[in-house]
């Protein structure tokens, strides 16, 4: 995308996810339209100051690019919603960040005309302007038409990130990957917490920083030569 094609971008979703994105697409020059309600106004306006708040049929219709950033099982039903009223326009693109989604949730939108994309930045969104710099240097899964796969790719550069291609057919085992990652991690490190604090193990959190960071180091590692990690952690 070029200067030239600057755009008008909506945000349906203002919980972790949405304001960050119109933030870093604000960043690279896009004009942010409005977004919908949320129950953290103030985060909302430390991320991104002044933006209008507006239903969601609005956001659709003051907007070029429509940014859904909404749990995954809502995603669907309000997509529809949005197309029974009329409100998605031929030529909109509209783009989700879910990564268990693929164009498919999308359809009642292209079936009026718009444009379906699946971008989803690989990190881990803590709803703050700190994601910014996360952004930079992620990767993030594009998942659209041939036609228009280099507009998803180009987006997915304006927030700072490096574009990967995933077939629309490995939505599914992607979104598995990368909800194992998160969630799985993240019960790990808290039940290990969980256990030094039991063990009386004074700040579990800290003492476990550098073993976990160095053994998902490891992993990585080992991941990126396509080999399996040790079982050894000393």
């Amino acid at each position: 995308m070029t200067a030239a094609s600057r755009l008008g971008v909506g945000i349906i979703g203002a919980g972790r996810v949405g304001p960050v994105i119109g933030a870093a697409l604000a960043g690279a020059g896009h004009a942010l339209t409005g977004i919908t309600a949320g129950s953290d106004r103030e985060r909302v306006d430390a991320v991104i100051p002044g933006i209008p708040v507006l239903d969601a049929d609005e956001v659709v219709r003051r907007s070029e690019l429509v940014v859904i950033a909404v749990p995954h099982d809502e995603l669907g039903p309000l997509v529809s919603g949005l197309a029974e009223l009329g409100a998605w326009q031929v030529g909109q693109l509209v783009l989700h960040t879910d990564p268990g989604h693929g164009l498919e949730v999308l359809a009642p939108a292209a079936a009026r005309g718009a444009i379906p994309l699946a971008v989803h930045p690989a990190i881990a969104f803590t709803g703050s302007t700190l994601d910014l710099r996360q952004l930079v240097g992620a990767y993030a899964a594009v998942t659209a038409p041939a036609a228009v796969l280099p507009i998803g790719q180009a987006l997915a550069v304006e927030l700072g990130c490096e574009p990967v291609v995933v077939a629309d057919r490995d939505r599914p085992a992607y979104g598995e990957a990368i909800a194992t990652a998160t969630h799985f991690a993240a019960s790990i490190v808290q039940q290990s917490a969980a256990l030094l604090d039991d063990a009386g193990v004074p700040a579990p959190g800290r003492f476990l920083s550098t073993l976990v960071h160095s053994t998902v180091e490891r992993a990585l590692t080992a991941a990126g030569r396509g080999a399996a990690p040790d079982d050894e952690l000393l």
